[in-house]
């Protein structure tokens, strides 16, 4: 089998959509040998921020020298993102070996799957069938451990509670924060959606927070509460104080900084198991990198582009007081893409009175909204910006060409595939970021 068969594997297990519940992927790991069994976890959960947090947490325990292993969804370009070590992607050949692991180990569980006797309520053996993201969460799982890595920082995909990467018992736990997305899947209210969140809690495990509302926050201390767990609750506070202090962080925008005081919160408070010192945590948060969020890119022409993520209405508040505070005189070309079962409606009225003129793109997702149906949208929340609908980013990026600020936001789809266009980063041999859509729509 070559890469790319292996690769069309994963594509095919995506017509299993997305199962929220944790049995398959306890079967699966079993079958795997439990390799989680075999490491040292920090679980982080949130509905935005978690992967920041998460580089932040790798960056500073790889600055402490240890191996460390991170798990972070979805990916921007390459499926190899979402596994790294030290951060090194895993290899095209890793990923193959361990595809075709899992292809023997999904043959197993279907005819476990078999041979157990039916259930009220549960698939049969037929329909019975690990999801994408459960068979790369045990590969994931499979290749830290052969690594032997000393901790690994393991981002859940949705929600928590129910999320396959909820089969772990971590050191610790971290909730960056509680905001409305995925109400489809994890409840229509943030008091539901923080009830997910904190289902990643484990009984006498540290739990750190920046959740900003009494009502997420009760939740919180509820769950807490009945799992003996200790709960920190981060504040703008904690910013201010050591090692953080007058630290500059390299990634803009202030919500960084909260995010950075929850990694720092986590890993001190971690330090009679893993030793760390301020001046490495320091230097950990110094030589940080996470690509696509608020990434500032200046060319030789002396034109400014933004890459962020920003994919609802939390996510484009933290932009747009970023734009406000680094660029307060600017009005950018904003170039936008979103996806239909976003608050698209939300996101325009926050973004687009900020702009120069709109550019809106289709993203490349089964889950796209078009640009004609953003218009209406955009032009109520800035009558007086040219705003119009681009068939391609290609053709957006032409036309924004000249301008002298772009702001290119609404999806990490979007913002992966301008990566590309931009050629801040190597496209792998296939189109991979079609791995990113879970739907399983036929």
């Amino acid at each position: 089998m070559t890469y790319a068969d292996d690769i069309q594997f994963l594509y095919d297990l995506r017509w299993f959509g997305a199962k929220l519940g944790l049995e398959n992927t306890f079967k699966l790991a079993a079958l795997a040998g439990n390799p989680q069994n075999k490491l040292r976890f920090i679980h982080v959960a949130g509905t935005n921020g978690k992967g920041s947090t998460c580089a932040m947490l790798e960056s500073i325990y790889r600055a402490a020298g240890l191996r460390v292993g991170l798990f972070t969804s979805p990916h921007l370009v390459s499926f190899s993102e979402r596994i790294q070590v030290n951060r090194q992607l895993i290899a095209e050949s890793e990923v193959a070996r361990l595809v075709e692991e899992m292809r023997g180990k999904c043959s197993e569980f279907r005819l476990q799957a078999a041979s157990e006797p039916a259930r009220a309520g549960t698939p049969n053996a037929d329909d019975a069938h690990p999801t994408f993201f459960e068979v790369v969460t045990v590969m994931a799982l499979r290749y830290f451990a052969e690594q032997k890595c000393d901790i690994v920082i393991w981002e859940t995909g949705m929600g928590g509670r129910l999320d396959a990467t909820n089969i772990v018992t971590p050191l610790a736990c971290v909730i960056t924060n509680v905001q409305l997305d995925h109400q489809q899947w994890l409840g229509e209210t943030v008091e539901a959606i923080a009830f997910e969140k904190a289902g990643i809690i484990k009984p006498g495990v540290l739990v750190s927070t920046a959740v900003d509302t009494t009502e997420t926050l009760k939740v919180l201390l509820e769950v807490a509460r009945e799992r003996n767990a200790p709960l920190n609750l981060i504040t703008w506070t904690q910013t201010e104080r050591q090692p953080m202090g007058d630290l500059e962080l390299p990634l803009l925008g202030e919500h960084q900084r909260l995010n950075a005081a929850l990694a720092v919160n986590t890993v001190r408070k971690l330090a009679a198991q893993i030793p760390v010192s301020d001046e490495t945590i320091r230097q950990g948060l110094r030589s940080l990198s996470w690509p696509g969020r608020l990434q500032l890119i200046k060319r030789d022409s002396g034109r400014n582009i933004i890459l962020d993520a920003a994919h609802n209405p939390a996510g484009a508040e933290s932009l747009v007081a970023a734009l406000q505070k680094y660029f307060p005189s600017t009005q950018p070309t904003l170039i936008l893409g979103v996806l239909r079962d976003k608050d698209c409606a939300r996101m325009c009225e926050i973004l687009v009175p900020w702009a120069g003129r709109v550019l809106l793109v289709p993203v490349k997702s089964e889950r796209s909204a078009t640009p004609w149906e953003l218009i209406t949208f955009c032009q109520q929340a800035n009558p007086q910006a040219e705003v119009r609908a681009c068939c391609s980013l290609d053709e957006a990026l032409r036309l924004a060409a000249d301008d002298a600020f772009t702001v290119i936001t609404g999806s990490l789809y979007l913002v992966g595939e301008a990566m590309e266009l931009l050629k801040l980063a190597a496209a792998p041999s296939g189109d991979e970021k079609g791995l990113n859509e879970w739907s399983g729509q036929r």
